[in-house]
């Protein structure tokens, strides 16, 4: 008996030792099973979505879209005044319609039907995306693809960015930019519906269906990226309105009539300074204007708003003593002087102001319209 009791003392101490260590090893589990179902579950963050805004793109072109405004001169009507001879009675109306700045130089490409008038007597003004209005010269025409280029007298200009119409797809989303019936700048969205070719000019002719409505006309269609790819020309359409179906001149055909437009329109003209003189100063006029009789030169009584001389700074009161190397002692000299250089020449003209003696970078603009067909 004794030993039996001596021999389950030998063995109880090791098997409550293990139950008590299973006891502790089940609790454990419970426990940690309990922080699992507490714990919240992780928070997956799906991932970002591409923006779907082409904000940036239109954002890139805009400042490079203006408005037209012409004065459109158009016969009216015929009437017999006598036997051999007949009487036009001509309209004014304003032709509206857009244009894309192609240049820093003041150089802007249209179509030919949103400033064409009867007797080719161009009156068009240029509204810039920034508010700045200035009356602009039709330089140049190609009438076989319906482009024009106008030039504007102004600083800080944005040129548009051109993309590359030969990677057009069908599908492709492109924006169409222009002044539509006089509202304002405005932007429509669409795809390339058709590239097709036009069987009377056997050019390729670029189908939309994004909105293209009257004064649209000259307008800029862009990629999503905000890059040229045509100038926006025509719809199809039976009731007068947008139907779906517009039609624009690729960026490519456009740009290189322009640049043979603009090769042409400078070889034609001269250059154009933009001053109204009075007669030369001889002793008696320098002393009587200006206390002395050695001023000789042309005295400035206007400058052309814009125009060459007024942005290179010559001033109304000044005198004219020097261009380029010519002193100038009648405007006969300053005449020739001009005439013998282009459109975007750069010539220093010398005036004398206050005391004082200026030398001027002048860069020469255009004057009256040279009518150059293609």
């Amino acid at each position: 008996m004794n030993r039996i009791v001596e021999t389950f003392k030998f063995f109880s101490w090791p098997v409550i030792s293990g139950i008590l260590v299973a006891l502790v090893i089940l609790q454990y589990q419970q426990l940690a099973e309990l922080r699992v179902i507490a714990s919240p579950e992780p928070v997956t963050t799906p991932p970002p979505t591409q923006s779907t805004s082409f904000a940036d793109a239109i954002a890139l072109a805009s400042p490079s879209v203006v408005a037209i405004t012409a004065t459109n001169l158009q016969v009216e009507s015929v009437e017999s005044a006598t036997e051999d001879q007949l009487q036009l009675l001509l309209e004014e109306r304003d032709s509206l319609g857009s244009g894309v700045i192609i240049s820093q130089s003041g150089y802007i490409l249209t179509n030919l039907h949103v400033v064409d008038t009867f007797f080719d007597a161009f009156d068009t003004v240029v509204t810039l995306h920034d508010g700045r209005r200035k009356p602009a010269t039709v330089v140049a025409w190609d009438r076989s693809n319906d482009l024009a280029i106008l030039h504007v007298n102004l600083d800080d200009l944005t040129p548009i960015e051109l993309g590359n119409d030969q990677d057009l797809r069908v599908g492709d989303v492109v924006f169409a930019i222009g002044y539509p019936r006089n509202i304002g700048q405005s932007v429509s969205q669409g795809i390339i519906s058709a590239i097709t070719k036009d069987s009377a000019n056997q050019g390729v002719i670029i189908q939309t269906d994004a909105a293209i409505n009257p004064g649209n006309s000259g307008g800029a269609l862009i990629d999503s990226e905000g890059r040229l790819i045509g100038i926006n020309t025509s719809i199809f359409s039976e009731s007068g309105n947008f139907e779906g179906i517009g039609f624009a001149t690729p960026a490519s055909i456009a740009i290189d009539a322009s640049t043979d437009m603009i090769g042409q329109a400078i070889a034609a003209n001269s250059g154009y300074l933009g001053v109204l003189t009075g007669e030369a100063l001889n002793a008696q006029s320098s002393q009587l204007f200006f206390g002395t009789n050695s001023i000789r030169g042309m005295l400035v009584e206007n400058v052309d708003p814009g125009g060459a001389a007024e942005r290179a700074g010559i001033q109304p009161g000044d005198v004219i003593t020097r261009v380029g190397d010519t002193a100038v002692t009648d405007g006969q000299n300053i005449m020739m002087e001009v005439r013998n250089k282009k459109p975007g020449d750069t010539i220093i003209v010398q005036v004398y102001r206050n005391g004082q003696t200026f030398n001027l970078p002048t860069t020469l603009g255009y004057g009256e319209a040279l009518i150059i067909e293609l």
